[in-house]
């Protein structure tokens, strides 16, 4: 058994940095350079855009229930096998999409989709985790989330551009050469990390594992906080291009450039989260976040509510939202892996698991909710924020603080 691989530096490798960040960035790429073809998608098979909005549904679903099993599989059997059957099943199921005869065939295909491509963020997090631990992980998961920023900000521009040259086949094409890409990158550059001593696998210590972590607060109150702050950024990913395409009349390409300009916050949010935790510590970034996430989604409704009718009163709140969530999100990250790096694989997939499960029942409910404007979506991501706000307040300050800074604990 290959021997895992320690951090000799203070930070990791520039190589390292950027793959963790594409991969964490997978499950984003799933859905941003797909929004632009929901549209394209519909009218192919004569169907209404809220029926095509059931791929980003079913995509969601299978996030969630991938990422239960990759976290426990890599705990078992290493970071990088796991990661590699992942990405073999992310590259099946992007070709298969790319020959759909029917939209039912697309739906059901980008569920597997789902599966695959949610390896990528599990491992990525547990691979944090196996090196580092709180401020030291926290600053590792910002400089992540800078690379990870270029996913949502090229992904609907590069999506938009397929769609116009190729049709919304050409999409699919692209998700299964950039799976290729990071199959061979992985097989030939990426290097075990997971713990030498390695559980044994089964449904019942699985399930053992589940039931630790979700027994304990200092796993509970950093993943309630993270979650009611992600709530909002699926509410806005997954509901923007009916509100942005069909209730404001924006083409595909403007809209792209629009959700583009609104994830330029996370990728400035992990810039500047990875310079100041190391100075402020794990609790005030997570503090300024939570109240970012208030202040924007309270904007955001406020506007729609007044009936403001313009893409301006979309993109200025959610970039004060993104903006938070990305404080948010890698600290309490941090936080919740920190204890626990004996089962840091398990840890990943709970963390990522919750946010698509809630996530693929807000996508269908803001679908269903969709009445021609802005009204349903800023609803949701302003009690999203609020409920991001109240979780800092009530569980996250009270988090017993962690020593332990050493990997593998």
């Amino acid at each position: 058994m290959r021997a895992p691989l320690l951090m000799t530096h203070r930070t990791a490798s520039l190589f390292l940095t950027v793959l963790l960040g594409v991969l964490i960035g997978l499950t984003a790429l799933g859905m941003d350079m797909f929004l632009p073809a929901v549209p394209a998608i519909a009218d192919a098979f004569g169907a209404e855009p809220g029926s095509a909005q059931l791929a980003v549904t079913t995509y969601l679903v299978g996030l969630a229930i991938g990422q239960f099993a990759w976290g426990p599989l890599s705990d078992r059997f290493g970071r990088k096998p796991v990661l590699l059957g992942g990405l073999g099943l992310f590259v099946a199921s992007s070709l298969a999409c790319s020959m759909a005869a029917s939209l039912q065939e697309v739906v059901l295909l980008r569920f597997a989709q789902g599966i695959g491509m949610s390896s990528g963020p599990v491992i990525a997090r547990s691979v944090v985790r196996d090196l580092y631990a709180r401020e030291q992980a926290a600053h590792l998961l910002g400089k992540m989330m800078v690379v990870f920023g270029f996913v949502p900000v090229a992904g609907p521009l590069v999506g938009a551009q397929m769609l116009s040259w190729t049709g919304w086949n050409g999409v699919f094409w692209l998700y299964a050469a950039i799976a290729l890409a990071l199959l061979f990158t992985t097989a030939l550059g990426f290097r075990e990390t997971a713990p030498a001593e390695r559980p044994p696998v089964s449904p019942a210590r699985i399930a053992a594992s589940y039931a630790l972590l979700l027994g304990d607060r200092r796993f509970i109150a950093p993943l309630v906080t993270m979650l009611c702050a992600q709530m909002g950024i699926i509410a806005f990913v997954s509901n923007s291009p009916l509100v942005m395409v069909q209730a404001l009349g924006l083409t595909p390409t403007a809209f792209s450039v629009l959700f583009a300009t609104v994830m330029l916050g996370q990728m400035g949010g992990g810039y500047f989260g990875a310079r100041l935790v190391m100075r402020l510590g794990i609790e005030r970034m997570v503090r300024i976040g939570a109240a970012l996430a208030l202040a924007g989604g309270a904007l955001l409704a406020a506007l729609a509510y007044a009936g403001v009718a313009h893409w301006s009163a979309i993109v200025v709140p959610m970039l004060a939202y993104i903006l938070g969530c990305a404080f948010i999100v890698p600290n309490a990250t941090a936080t919740a892996l920190s204890p626990f790096p004996r089962i840091a694989g398990a840890a990943s997939s709970l963390l990522g698991a919750f946010p698509f499960g809630l996530g693929a029942l807000i996508s269908a409910a803001l679908g269903a909710a969709f009445d021609g404007s802005a009204r349903p979506m800023a609803l949701a991501i302003a009690i999203a924020g609020a409920g991001a706000f109240a979780a800092e307040r009530v569980l996250f300050r009270s988090i017993p603080r962690e020593a332990d800074n050493t990997p593998h604990g």
